[in-house]
């Protein structure tokens, strides 16, 4: 536990990462250094957040630094930044430093390292994250951020078109703040994204992407959307995404799906942005979503494309075509996708009471009968199948060739059906019966 006669008693960090952090500022103030925790940790601990890591910055050099500690790992030593490990957790401790030369609009040309903590925290982004708390307990915050924290408002350090232009991805970090911490964006801070928006377009996809997740899994994604359009940013990415055109209807369920459920949030956006399964596996790639992300994501949209083409609203030909549906994409895609189904017919009854229109978002399924034949599917792929591929060859004494793949897939249709019992004897009989009337 931190020690409680030093001070500060953090109550919304981990105790051991307390602890582990407590401990290197206390080697580092030991040895003559000035050393505070800093940045998002001391913000969210004031807002009552949980703390998720721990910064820490010192007057001492990151060669200093490393030659107090036995594990470090110097992450960014040019620019001032060393890895500590201690307690068993990973603490970043940065030398004061002041940047200049942005370049590229992301990285700082010219790193100085300076001695005063009120210069350091000068370059930071916003006035929330640009404050220090000491070991005694002891606030640095020459720039109000716990005022503007109080006051529920998102403001740049000094002037908002020079942050900007220093690191343009400030800009989404400032709508991602907005959109997770409920706060207004100060009207200096919002003309500064308004004038120098267009740098966007110098950072790349994946920096954005991780940006925009945290907004999407946040409490209020639909306010962080609507700033970006606002601001126009959508449109200034290096790869835009297509928001002019959108189902307002769709796009209100992303707020009734969990949080936890990222992925099917960012699903309902892109339906409700009518973007198809093709377009939709171009612009993943290039926003680098990660190969498992984008097909769970892209099969999701593949299944709603079917079930708006193919459904007929009649329960036996809707049933056939559901479990087709989960032999082709799985059950889990199929979960997820009922599971979308069921925000957007909350979202579409909440319209409806408040507005008192019966306009259907899409295709109605009744999600309870689509769960009852998910539930009822004795098998929902070919490894469920009580007989594999190399028995059918024995049992028919044939050789392989496309057939097999044929029968294998009639089998598990049949089966999933309930048309056939899983049984090996009587899939074998099947098979056999299937290539006698082919015979013929």
């Amino acid at each position: 536990m931190a020690e409680q006669h030093q001070g500060f008693v953090w109550q919304y960090a981990d105790p051991d990462m307390a602890a582990g952090s407590a401990t290197v500022i206390r080697t580092l103030l030991d040895h003559g250094y000035e050393a505070y925790w800093v940045g998002g940790c001391v913000r969210d601990e004031y807002m009552g957040r949980k703390v998720s890591d721990m910064d820490i910055t010192t007057s001492a050099l990151p060669e200093m630094t490393s030659n107090l500690f036995p594990h470090v790992v110097p992450t960014g030593i040019k620019h001032g930044t060393v890895t500590i490990i201690e307690n068993g957790q990973a603490f970043e401790v940065t030398t004061y430093r002041v940047e200049s030369g942005y370049e590229d609009h992301r990285r700082p040309k010219e790193v100085v390292f300076v001695s005063n903590i009120e210069e350091d925290l000068k370059r930071r982004d916003f006035t929330m994250n640009a404050m220090a708390l000491g070991m005694d307990g002891a606030w640095v915050d020459p720039f109000g951020g716990r005022r503007d924290i109080d006051l529920r408002m998102i403001r740049c350090v000094g002037d908002a078109e020079v942050r900007f232009r220093e690191d343009a991805l400030r800009m989404i970090r400032c709508i991602r703040f907005a959109s997770v911490f409920g706060f207004s964006i100060a009207k200096g801070t919002w003309k500064g994204i308004l004038t120098v928006r267009s740098t966007l377009s110098w950072i790349a996809m994946e920096r954005i992407r991780s940006e925009l997740d945290k907004m999407m899994s946040g409490p209020d994604p639909l306010r962080g959307l609507e700033l970006l359009k606002r601001s126009g940013l959508y449109a200034l990415m290096k790869v835009p995404f297509p928001y002019k055109q959108h189902n307002s209807k769709i796009i209100a369920a992303i707020s009734i799906v969990q949080s936890s459920c990222l992925d099917l949030r960012w699903v309902l956006l892109f339906i409700g942005c009518g973007i198809s399964s093709v377009q939709l596996d171009h612009l993943l790639r290039d926003w680098t979503f990660s190969n498992k992300r984008r097909e769970s994501i892209v099969g999701l949209i593949k299944l709603q494309e079917r079930w708006d083409h193919d459904s007929t609203g009649e329960p036996d030909s809707d049933r056939q075509l559901w479990i087709n549906l989960v032999l082709e994409h799985g059950p889990e895609i199929a979960n997820q996708w009922l599971s979308m189904q069921e925000a957007l017919q909350t979202a579409e009854q909440q319209m409806i009471e408040s507005t008192e229109q019966e306009k259907s978002i899409t295709k109605s399924v009744h999600v309870q009968h689509a769960r009852t034949w998910l539930d009822e599917m004795q098998v929902k792929s070919l490894k469920d199948l009580k007989v594999t591929g190399n028995e059918l060859l024995q049992a028919l004494n044939r050789k392989g060739g496309p057939w097999l793949g044929e029968v294998l897939r009639h089998l598990l249709v049949r089966t999933a059906a309930g048309v056939l019992l899983n049984n090996k004897d009587h899939l074998i009989e099947e098979a056999r019966q299937v290539m006698n009337d082919e015979k013929e």
